[in-house]
């Protein structure tokens, strides 16, 4: 018997039993489908972590701290050894950083808190300063406007696109994230003050002090302790409110500019985050916050961290963050496609019901077919077609619903999902899974009519003759 023959008989069988081919059928389905939606939810998961990854300067590049200088947002971390670098990040370390072999570029980045004053608002956020080659370094996404430029005596700034919901009225003192509305500031076009000493600012709020100043009368309006610096956006990061990414809640400013500021404003004393002697006297030397540290190939990331942690200092690459990050994540997929397999397990058992009623109620036909001279292995792959093809076409359907429940998840989750840090869909379906599934949705219906096919090549034929 050819393979045309054993298809065409396959498919005639299936279709003669509608209804039991498309309740097995829908099991299949319903199991497929399950498996793929639950699997994707843990892809979403990675892409948006490759994303993130790569937002924050791809696998190539290399933060190094030291001693702490500045007020980080982030706990950064000391390193495999556990033990916190005494050296600070200072430009001697940045010059030998960049002379180390395969690395194409070593940029200092200072971080500081400062606070900021428009009208009837007040808010903060991280201050993030550093070299114009190290701000193209990052690749931040601008919905318009350029990157600060360098050597002005004006600070310029770009805007995360998170810092509008860092704002809240004085009056009230309710944020965005109570009153769901932004501030009444064009960030673009408008001048903001800046404070950046905000220990000298609360200090004078608690003692009734008044700041002063002009917002439009040059750069700096001063006061007995603290001083506001009038800056200017020259970017916004693109993005909206709820749309969380790797620069949402940072101010960018130049490296230069910034510190030529501080050294101003802060003469004679420690510029905040600064290390200081045990005197109390600021340091000669301005030290920074860590090293953004660029290499040529993701193959020589390895080594130079291993050069530089030898050097005594602390060491976080994106390629050991995202490889500690894929051994969870995988472990999350097994969870999800096993919950997911119990439904196509269930499937497997209708399957297998399926072939062994058909078996029952086909006995005399197995009998005739075998008494004209058709081979055992024939009846078996007969058999095994049918089984393979429930298999297939639940599969199929399974994928399209699939994509069906993704498109709604993400539908829905897609305000949730953003101000979360997704920065892609929460489901995601790659096409290796949708030809996994089908592959696999078919080898579960092969082993599901594995038994009844192997039961019915042991028929006698004479005996299924008989049978009524």
């Amino acid at each position: 018997m050819s393979w045309i023959d054993l298809l065409r008989m396959s498919g005639s069988n299936l279709k003669r039993r509608k209804l039991r081919t498309f309740l097995t059928v829908l099991g299949v389905i319903i199991g497929t489908a399950s498996i793929v939606v639950m699997i994707s939810l843990g892809l979403g998961l990675q892409e948006s972590l490759y994303q993130e990854v790569e937002n924050s300067g791809g696998l190539t590049s290399i933060k190094v701290t030291g001693a702490n200088a500045g007020d980080s947002m982030v706990s950064y971390s000391s390193g495999d050894s556990g033990e916190e670098s005494k050296k600070y990040i200072n430009d001697q370390v940045i010059s030998e950083l960049s002379k180390i072999e395969n690395v194409t570029i070593a940029s200092p980045v200072y971080e500081m808190w400062v606070n900021m004053i428009k009208g009837k608002y007040e808010g903060n956020g991280q201050l993030v300063a550093m070299t114009p080659e190290g701000l193209a370094a990052k690749n931040i996404p601008l919905a318009e406007g350029k990157l600060p430029a360098s050597g002005g005596s004006t600070l310029e700034v770009v805007y995360g696109n998170g810092i509008p919901t860092m704002f809240y009225e004085k009056g009230s003192g309710k944020s965005y994230y109570e009153t769901m509305e932004l501030p009444d500031i064009d960030f673009i076009h408008d001048s903001i003050f800046m404070i950046l000493d905000q220990d000298g600012y609360y200090n004078s709020m608690g003692s009734g002090m008044d700041m002063g100043g002009d917002e439009n009368g040059g750069q700096q309006a001063k006061s007995n302790t603290v001083q506001k610096h009038v800056v200017r956006a020259c970017g916004m990061v693109q993005g909206g409110p709820d749309e969380y990414n790797a620069n949402y809640y940072y101010i960018y400013c130049d490296l230069d500019t910034l510190k030529q500021i501080l050294k101003k404003e802060f003469s004679g004393r420690a510029i905040p985050g600064q290390p200081t002697t045990k005197s109390g006297k600021p340091y000669k030397e301005f030290c920074y916050t860590y090293a953004q540290v660029n290499v040529d190939d993701i193959d020589n990331v390895d080594k130079v961290a291993a050069i530089i942690r030898e050097k005594g200092y602390n060491v976080e690459t994106n390629a050991e963050y995202l490889n500690s990050m894929k051994s969870q994540f995988a472990i999350i997929q097994a969870v999800l496609g096993g919950i997911g397999a119990v439904s196509l397990f269930v499937a497997a058992i209708g399957i297998a019901n399926t072939m062994m009623m058909s078996i029952y109620e086909r006995t005399k036909e197995i009998g005739v077919i075998k008494v004209l001279g058709c081979s055992l292995k024939n009846i078996k792959q007969m058999f095994l077609l049918e089984a393979a093809f429930i298999g297939l076409l639940g599969g199929m359907m399974g994928n399209v619903l699939s994509f069906l429940m993704s498109a709604v998840i993400n539908f829905l989750t897609r305000q949730g999902a953003t101000s979360m840090g997704f920065s892609s869909n929460i489901s995601y379906i790659p096409p290796w899974l949708v030809l996994l599934s089908m592959g696999f949705a078919m080898l579960v219906g092969v082993i599901a009519g594995y038994f009844p096919a192997l039961r019915a090549m042991k028929l006698s034929p004479l005996a299924a003759i008989r049978n009524e």
